[in-house]
């Protein structure tokens, strides 16, 4: 797993390379896209909605959100992400964290309509997601949504080959 440092490093080179995935359709971002899409659609059903990005990296979807007049919140372990997503959007609250920790103090003392994982909750085992996703709906407003869109396996075995073979890579 990448650490601050890791993600510093590829911040400026991201959106590139999340891009090249999904236009060849290949692991890990085959269909990022059309997941961003998706979960931005099902916010823009309300308006004005306060969102909550969990690990928003650049700031693509938190940054098409707050042109739609979404109030914006984030959450991410790199400085350098913050940086470029910050210059996408004046007047965000975005916050420095590693979320596997929990979310930062001033995150707490928000409620929202929806909070959103792209492509950042395959950082945490099972039983980590249980605990977090079980600590985020305290902070859902009423009829609030946590929406998640992140790398799948169909099975517990398919999961465990892939990670064979990029081990095997190293």
């Amino acid at each position: 797993m990448l650490d601050s440092t890791g993600f510093d490093l590829w911040a400026d080179g991201y959106d590139k390379t999340v891009g090249i995935s999904d236009e060849d359709n290949k692991y890990p971002f085959a269909g990022y896209k059309k997941v961003l899409n998706t979960i931005f659609q099902t916010i823009m059903e309300q308006s004005n909605a306060a969102v909550l990005d969990i690990g928003f990296g650049t700031g693509v979807l938190t940054a098409k959100l707050y042109e739609h007049g979404c109030s914006v919140y984030g959450q991410d372990l790199s400085t350098r992400m913050i940086e470029l997503a910050a210059g996408k959007m004046p007047s965000v609250h975005l916050y420095q964290g590693d979320f596997t920790r929990g979310l930062v103090g001033p995150l707490k003392e928000q409620s929202y309509d929806f909070i959103v994982a792209t492509y950042s909750l395959h950082h945490l085992n099972d039983e980590q997601k249980v605990a977090f996703l079980h600590n985020l709906e305290g902070y859902l407003n009423d009829n609030g949504q946590i929406l998640i869109g992140d790398v799948a396996f169909e099975t517990r075995e398919e999961l465990n080959r892939y990670r064979q073979q990029i081990s095997d890579y190293r």
